[in-house]
């Protein structure tokens, strides 16, 4: 794991090991009740008279002993957003941006196709708009909050059942006034090149509803794009322009951070220069894994080792026995989720309107309930959040509790037919799944070091999507032969991951200070 250097260049420093990163929680941890040891270093730091003392206020630090130079700047940038008590300015720019652009650009462009193959190609481009956008916001919003915020990580998923409520919202509003009806047999009617000439069919004119729909979401997603490109003035996370070796940009963001919060900053370019030069940085205590080239390594590389320093990244997450087993665990974790909740939100419709057809519950009022079910999936987030700070609850048995009633919810599911049983297991399905994905989608980024915690969600997403793909083809083939098999396929997926976060290692279910 080492990396390409000169011949006469030190050995990198090395960085953190998961066990050394739990070690250093109590540190680099620091709280609002810590506020007034804070307020004594950012008082020396503020003042720094002449060199020698201006950097011995800094050295000084016990809670710098041990730590790489990365390691210093970040728990100085710590300190800094725990001061504001809530830091309110935030980004990781393009990526932040250009996904929502991409996913409302090809959501709007989806309502013009005239046949399926159309339809596929463009929900591939709205799905990589989306799936990228995932595990870069709840990235980027760790690297601003401060230690007594981290709940609001899973508040973040609260927009997700507000937009599916939006979504089915305006599906109500239109799908139904915009639809084909039934044949004589109560089958929905087929489009008019499946049937013979001059049979009753579905044609175009009449069946706008979901281009309507997909129209009317890709606006909002595009509106969504303008506030955050035009309105919000988005800059890079302070971390991750020193892990690239821009300390001058990441003092300008945390100085704007300040002025947005109406307070001054502590921190200038003379607080990060008066650290040891990065060759020179004290080695991490009982570290054995190496730096994977952050701060002015990046700065001096070629293109060909800038690509092999970000290889590293992928090394780190097998470093050590506890990393291979959280990297693995949350890899499961992921695929199973988006196997289960994909298979729900792929079949749960298309089953419950069979089954409403079945007990004669019209098309309105079957998107009416949708609206009915998952609204309450708001409440689960708000539940997931809180369970965050709850003594012998927090993290790990919020999410085994909620992702096994979400798959006793399925189950159930498939063994009653009732306007309320429809209704109400429908409910406790989307309650217990926005818990569960609340509680694993913020605490993902804290579970790792910060110099590959984009690496680590975005390869736990990358297996989430991949088995989401999967799952409801498994599950369409299954649908032809039993109406309720999907729902056992589904169930099964979500008891995997119950399964899996009971097996992760301890340590790292208790979050961390990012650094």
């Amino acid at each position: 794991m080492s990396i390409p250097q000169s011949s006469d260049s030190p050995p990198p420093s090395p960085t953190l090991s998961i066990d050394h990163f739990h070690e250093l929680r109590p540190l680099i941890g620091q709280s609002m009740a810590d506020q007034k040891d804070i307020d004594d270093v950012n008082l020396k730091i503020d003042s720094p008279g002449d060199g020698v003392s201006y950097r011995h206020a800094i050295l000084d630090d016990p809670a710098m002993e041990g730590l790489s130079l990365y390691e210093k700047k970040s728990l100085i940038v710590d300190r800094e957003l725990d001061s504001h008590g809530m830091g309110k300015y935030q980004c990781r720019q393009y990526a932040f941006n250009l996904t929502v652009l991409i996913a409302s650009a090809f959501g709007l462009c989806l309502a013009a196709p005239s046949n399926y193959d159309g339809v596929l190609v463009l929900t591939a481009f709205v799905g990589f708009g989306i799936g990228g956008n995932i595990p870069i916001d709840t990235t980027i919003c760790l690297e601003f909050l401060p230690q007594n915020r981290r709940f609001l990580l899973a508040m973040l998923s609260i927009f997700q059942p507000l937009g599916v409520v939006v979504c089915c919202g305006v599906a109500y509003g239109l799908i139904p006034r915009f639809s084909c009806g039934n044949d004589g047999n109560g089958d929905p009617l087929k489009a008019c090149s499946a049937v013979a000439s001059g049979a009753p069919c579905c044609t175009k004119s009449s069946n706008m509803g979901w281009r309507y729909t997909l129209i009317v979401l890709g606006a909002i997603c595009l509106a969504v794009f303008f506030l955050r490109f035009i309105v919000f003035h988005f800059q890079e996370s302070p971390k991750f322009l020193l892990f690239r070796g821009r300390d001058a940009k990441a003092v300008e963001v945390l100085h704007n951070i300040a002025k947005f919060n109406n307070r001054e900053s502590s921190i200038s370019l003379e607080t990060f220069e008066a650290l040891t030069a990065e060759e020179t940085s004290m080695t991490s205590r009982n570290i054995s894994t190496p730096s994977v080239g952050g701060g002015t390594k990046q700065l001096r590389s070629t293109w060909g080792e800038t690509v092999r320093i970000e290889l590293q990244r992928y090394k780190i997450l097998f470093s050590t026995f506890n990393m291979t087993r959280l990297t693995l665990l949350v890899w499961i974790t992921y695929a199973f989720d988006y196997w289960g909740f994909s298979i729900a939100g792929s079949f749960l419709p298309k089953i419950l309107l069979k089954k409403n057809s079945a007990i004669d519950v019209s098309v309105s009022e079957t998107y009416r309930n949708f609206v009915l079910i998952y609204f309450p999936g708001v409440f689960g987030v708000v539940l997931g959040a809180l369970m965050y700070s709850v003594p012998r609850i927090g993290r790990k048995w919020a999410m085994v509790g909620s992702s096994a009633l979400m798959g006793v919810s399925l189950f159930l599911f498939a063994t009653v037919n009732t306007q309320a049983s429809n209704i109400g297991l429908n409910v406790m399905e989307y309650f217990f799944q926005s818990m569960f994905n609340a509680v694993l989608y913020g605490w993902t980024p804290e579970a790792f070091p910060a110099p590959i915690r984009g690496t680590a969600c975005g390869v736990a997403s990358f297996w989430g999507r991949l088995f989401s793909i999967i799952a409801p083809l498994i599950a369409a083939n299954l649908l032809t032969k039993n109406l309720d098999a999907p729902l056992y396929l589904a169930g099964a997926g979500v008891f995997v991951c119950t399964i899996a976060i009971m097996l992760m290692p301890a340590k790292s279910m208790g979050g961390q200070r990012g650094m």
